[in-house]
């Protein structure tokens, strides 16, 4: 079971840093940026627009569930919807809570799918085949946005650095993505063979494991084109986890006052989820920067980015937080019902799914 272990000091210091990151978006900043009425505000957005928002955020976890039973249960097995949701929910909920750019969402999947008896090899090649499939329209958009921004073929203008460029980035990243497609598939057997030829001993062996990496990968994002040449349905659990999820951003400008071209709601949304790479918490401070930042430039008002933004924030950082804290609770029961179930019938359950 992924356990963090922490000592009281530093559980302390964990709840001061989160008190001291709420504190300062919502009071400090307001006050350098001289909105000074703007905390104030926050309690007064139009409630309907707020609950459109909540919405909106429940659908993206809805689209999150669809995507991982698309790609993970292809096969029939002990993983059913409620599992499902228990398992995405409390992984959502550690991808909020922990840093490092969702790591701890992603290992306690691959806990509970190890658990439910996948192979290690084969939870291992579905998961880069379920983070490429996720992540891919994080570059496509910001390819498509940017440079229909940037070229003033969609409406909201912009400069050529905060649209063309992280255009180019994306096409970067998809152009990596894709020739990492091409790898041969028996990559790990030559990268082997040469390993076995080249090194003896411990270098020989830590070699040999290193050559299945590129074939993992290779292997995750084939699975991900599979996927999409079978016409899956469940793949539009991707964009909907992302398109919903920028629509509570747009929704909570309503709730303020007009939101700006969606178009700009994009780029900065997306620019904005690069906060989620720095040390901290759910991107706690980092995300929201940025959000306003790129917003700021696209000469959106301030003070109405501040509000939305840090209403947004509030919904999507803290409304998975308790139903993904039970989720991880009931979790824990169901690897233990798992447990007490002879693994051979549990695989027997599973009949493969050719593609």
């Amino acid at each position: 079971m992924p356990r963090l272990r922490v000592s009281r000091n530093q559980a302390l210091a964990f709840a001061v840093f989160i008190l001291s990151g709420v504190a300062f978006l919502y009071f400090v900043l307001p006050q350098i940026s001289g909105v000074t009425a703007t905390v104030r505000h926050i309690g007064e957005g139009d409630t309907w627009w707020i609950a459109v928002a909540i919405v909106l955020e429940v659908a993206s976890f809805g689209g999150y569930v669809v995507l991982f039973r698309a790609v993970f249960m292809r096969e029939r097995g002990p993983i059913g919807w409620r599992e499902s949701y228990q398992i995405t929910m409390a992984g959502l909920a550690a991808t909020r809570l922990f840093a490092a750019a969702g790591a701890g969402g992603v290992a306690l999947t691959v806990w509970a799918l190890r658990r439910s008896g996948l192979a290690p090899r084969h939870v291992a090649s579905r998961m880069v085949t379920f983070m490429a499939l996720l992540y891919v329209i994080y570059p496509a958009v910001v390819l498509l946005d940017g440079l229909g921004l940037g070229l003033g073929l969609l409406p909201g203008g912009g400069s050529f650095a905060i649209t063309i460029v992280p255009a180019i980035a994306a096409a970067i990243l998809l152009a990596i993505g894709a020739g990492v497609a091409l790898v041969p598939g028996d990559i790990e057997r030559r990268l082997a063979r040469f390993a076995g030829a080249t090194a003896t001993g411990r270098l020989a062996r830590a070699l040999s494991r290193a050559a299945a990496a590129p074939a993992l990968l290779a292997g995750g994002v084939r699975g991900g084109f599979e996927l999409i040449r079978a016409r899956e349905a469940g793949l539009i659990g991707a964009p909907a986890w992302w398109g919903f999820d920028a629509c509570v951003l747009w929704a909570c400008f309503e709730a303020f006052g007009h939101a700006p071209p969606f178009t700009v709601i994009l780029m900065a949304y997306f620019v904005g989820m690069l906060g989620n790479l720095l040390p901290l918490p759910g991107g706690l401070g980092g995300v929201e920067g940025a959000m306003i930042g790129v917003l700021a430039i696209f000469g959106v008002e301030f003070d109405l980015s501040v509000l939305a933004v840090l209403s947004y924030r509030a919904i999507a950082f803290w409304l998975p937080t308790a139903p993904g804290a039970i989720a991880y609770l009931q979790l824990r029961r169901t690897v233990a019902r798992w447990r007490s179930e002879p693994a051979a019938a549990r695989a027997g359950e599973r009949t493969p799914v050719v593609l």
